[in-house]
């Protein structure tokens, strides 16, 4: 046996292999026992110390459950969280909308990042996410958890060459990896990006029709629900609106949806629709609000000449306009003109009459081009959005696409890469009571899509909305008698 050797290493002792060569060991030193411990004293310190630092009013309120439970014992702290438990209950039931601000909201963000921040580091690995850089394994950072009851949306700055379309490639992966229905990958500022998290279905079952506002906000009329289970609020104020989707998909309910949000406008005389229907059946079975509140035609030579009718009055106003003001304030003398016309297709590319159909693109082109200025919107409903049928939507900033039968034709309206964004029309069910209403849209502020669901507006519903305009309307005919 050799002798140990002292030293910086010491040899391996017992080998049975003469030959071996000899494995080198650091040499062990044992730290005193109270060295350790002052050692860890000191670390508990700095983080009390840095606690305290970050989190006083925790501190505060530990502290002072502390004291109370030497000079009272536990009797006062139940006590105290009976107390805590009625106030919030109190504050509950009184004021939900601050209690959901101030305390059901934050505790569901801290909530949904403890569970991120839990599957963070493994669903990255797993996924492809985490990348290997000298020997170092870089995580995307997890950011700021901001979560509803249907939707999280997380903030992740990414890895230096990293780029969002690598997490859309494994959106899927995501979604399983975290336990949600599905996961949307939404651009950021540079280097950042926001992934969407859907928990829960919040548009699984129809949306009732809204109630009328009492005040119709043309920039902000409430027509559904999103899917964060907040309001759908759509503008047509300053704006042209493309809506496309297949028979059945609830174009006519969104359509009746906005002139009912926007009722209180037409009874004051700061709006007016105008509709446009060669269908004869959608607009027509509330034509008395047309008719009072606007203009109805339903003949394809009527309507042209309507359409031509709204564009001499575009000009009009815009010659009074000229010099005074660059934007459109609704007021009785100069109301805010909605177009509705459905059936668009039928209109521009399917009618046998090539004159009449070159008269009505026309006429939508130079409305889309210079009516928002002067007060006026066009929405346009149409089946099929291929560029021979509708080769002015581009002119329509904002767009929205209910259940269409192709994939293709979801980028056909909402721009090129919509759906691998998570405009998935073609998926929506043509079951009435799942995918009636269900719609994504694309606005000229937000490049990325957003599902929603029109409320349903019924027969009872229009036939109500029209009993409400009735006395105008019994006004005018005896007026004119």
């Amino acid at each position: 046996m050799r002798k140990v050797v002292t030293g910086s290493q010491v040899a391996q002792l017992r080998n049975p292999d003469p030959f071996a060569v000899p494995a080198w060991r650091s040499p062990v030193y044992r730290t005193p026992g109270f060295i350790v411990a002052v050692a860890q004293l000191v670390r508990l310190l700095r983080r009390l110390v840095r606690f305290i630092v970050r989190h006083p009013f925790a501190a505060a309120v530990t502290a002072l459950l502390a004291w109370l439970y030497v000079t009272a014992g536990w009797p006062a702290l139940a006590i105290l969280a009976g107390a805590v438990v009625l106030v919030l209950a109190v504050w509950r039931w009184r004021w939900p909308v601050p209690f959901a601000r101030w305390v059901t909201a934050p505790a569901r963000n801290r909530w949904r990042a403890w569970h991120y921040r839990r599957r963070w580091s493994g669903v990255m690995t797993i996924s492809g996410l985490a990348e290997l850089y000298r020997a170092r394994v870089l995580l995307p950072v997890l950011g700021k958890v901001t979560a509803t009851r249907h939707v999280d949306r997380v903030a992740v700055r990414l890895v230096s060459g990293q780029s969002p379309d690598d997490f859309a490639h494994v959106a899927e992966n995501l979604a399983h990896g975290f336990g949600a229905m599905l996961c949307r990958i939404r651009q950021a500022r540079q280097g950042s990006l926001v992934l969407e998290f859907v928990r829960k279905d919040a548009l699984a079952a129809p949306v009732p029709a809204l109630p009328v506002p009492d005040r119709a906000d043309l920039a902000a009329l409430p027509v559904g629900r999103c899917e964060d289970g907040t309001p759908w609020l759509i503008r047509l104020r300053g704006t042209h609106l493309l809506l496309a989707g297949s028979t059945g998909a609830g174009k006519a309910s969104l359509i009746w949806g906005m002139i009912r949000a926007m009722l209180p406008a037409l009874l004051d005389g700061t709006a007016r629709v105008w509709g446009a229907d060669p269908k004869m059946m959608e607009l027509a079975f509330g034509r008395a609000i047309f008719e009072r509140y606007g203009r109805y035609a339903a003949d394809a030579a009527a309507i042209a000449a309507m359409l031509e009718a709204a564009v001499a009055e575009m000009h009009d106003r815009a010659a009074t306009f000229a010099g005074q003001h660059r934007d459109h304030t609704p007021s009785v003398g100069h109301p805010f003109i909605v177009i509705f016309i459905d059936e668009t297709a039928f209109l521009t590319a399917y009618h046998p009459e090539k004159t009449l159909r070159d008269r009505v693109k026309a006429a939508l082109a130079t409305l889309t081009t210079q009516g928002r200025a002067v007060g006026f919107c066009v929405v346009a409903a149409l089946q099929d959005p291929r560029k021979e049928v509708m080769n002015i939507r581009n002119l329509f900033p904002d767009r929205i696409v209910m259940r269409l039968d192709e994939a293709d034709q979801v980028d056909l309206v909402l721009g090129p890469g919509a759906r691998d964004r998570g405009a998935l029309a073609d998926l929506i069910s043509n079951i009435p009571q799942v995918g009636a209403g269900v719609a994504y849209v694309r606005l000229a502020t937000h490049p990325d899509p957003v599902r929603v669901r029109a409320g349903w507006v019924t027969d009872a519903d229009i036939q109500a909305m029209t009993t409400e305009c009735a006395p105008a309307l019994r006004a005018v005919r005896v007026g004119a008698a």
